[in-house]
């Protein structure tokens, strides 16, 4: 190893009144009988330094910046087309104005690089504007990222998903059209029942997303789509608490207050909702659970390393309460397509 080049200043240090700079943490230097060509080599030799100094600092602080965002080793699964989707995701649905861009920072910063986005949720500026920050700088890789949507601003997107099963003017075959052409890589559905999963597998290569939490199993459409070969991403994992307001329900529980829930997050040392994620992954789903808080966003990630017992998981998978709180009740309409939640669903609504 070459031995590191003395600095232009060490031959004019002396020993000060308090001795050496190592005790005083002050350098005195003495420029008694210095030369003026002597001078000049050692200012040109400082200013050398200093444009040394100046030119790595875009290359450091580049490399500061990607540092913060840390890479997690995160679990996937295959989907129907041989592609594989992250375990876990950030969701954004219900994310606000000034709020989600901070948000799919954060979840970078921590190790998401999986993100759920649609531009009915009317934040997907905001999405784009973190996503387009981070590539352009290059903190993350493209290739890293998986984003799901159903429309953004992105020279491809990993997962496009046709929202809700209502009359439109795209459908399977135009979205396949888009994967052909290298603009989308997989295609899905959200909110489709398996009737029309059926219908729409005899002619598209469909992943759902649906909702499914210990509130909502949806075991039937989960048997479906086992068997089918096909992986479903379960959205609203913690139960939704937060849309009440939007889909009217029969009855007003919510998830995270449930009993059972409080008890095995007290068990385990976790918290109720990174209880209900684990709970997800074991289910056999990916996730994509929300939120807006730094701390919340950091924990919802911190459920890779351990396990659900057994027991505590058979606990979550026969709650008795049943009731799809994402329901949907918009689309109802007395003329149709949809008169009731079971034309919506392909199935009575649970009680």
């Amino acid at each position: 190893m070459a031995a590191e080049a003395e600095p232009w200043w060490a031959k004019y240090e002396v020993a000060g009144p308090s001795g050496s700079a190592d005790a005083s943490g002050v350098r005195v230097l003495s420029f008694a009988g210095l030369d003026a060509a002597a001078a000049a080599a050692d200012a040109a030799a400082v200013a050398a330094a200093e444009q040394r100094e100046v030119a790595a600092r875009p290359a450091a602080t580049a490399a500061a910046q990607r540092a913060l965002y840390v890479r997690v080793d995160v679990p996937s699964f295959t989907l129907r087309d041989g592609r594989r989707i992250p375990a876990v995701g950030l969701g954004t649905w219900k994310a606000g104005p000034g709020e989600v861009r901070t948000a799919v920072h954060i979840a970078l910063q921590a190790g998401y690089r999986h993100i759920d986005c649609a531009s009915v949720y009317q934040n997907e500026e905001e999405v784009g504007d973190a996503l387009e920050h981070v590539l352009s700088k290059g903190l993350v890789p493209r290739q890293e990222l998986y984003i799901c949507s159903k429309a953004l601003r992105c020279q491809y997107l990993d997962l496009y998903l046709i929202h809700w099963p209502v009359t439109g003017n795209v459908g399977p075959e135009a979205m396949e059209a888009l994967v052909a052409e290298g603009l989308v890589r997989s295609i899905g559905v959200s909110n489709f029942g398996a009737c029309k999963l059926r219908d729409i597998l005899s002619y598209a290569q469909i992943p759902p997303t649906v909702e499914v939490h210990p509130y909502h199993r949806n075991d039937a459409l989960l048997a479906f789509c086992a068997a089918a070969a096909i992986h479903v991403t379960a959205f609203s994992p913690l139960g939704s608490p937060d849309s009440a307001s939007i889909f009217p329900r029969k009855k007003p529980l919510v998830l995270m207050e449930d009993a059972t829930v409080q008890a095995v997050a007290e068990r385990t040392g976790r918290n109720v909702g990174q209880v209900l994620i684990r709970w997800a992954l074991q289910h056999g789903t990916s996730v994509i659970p929300k939120s807006t808080s730094p701390a919340r966003i950091r924990g919802n990630l911190d459920v890779l390393g351990w396990e659900l017992s057994a027991d505590d998981y058979a606990a979550l998978s026969t709650l008795p309460f049943q009731q799809r709180m994402v329901n949907g009740a918009m689309w109802l309409n007395p003329k149709g397509p949809y008169r009731d939640m079971e034309e919506l669903w392909d199935e009575p609504e649970l009680d």
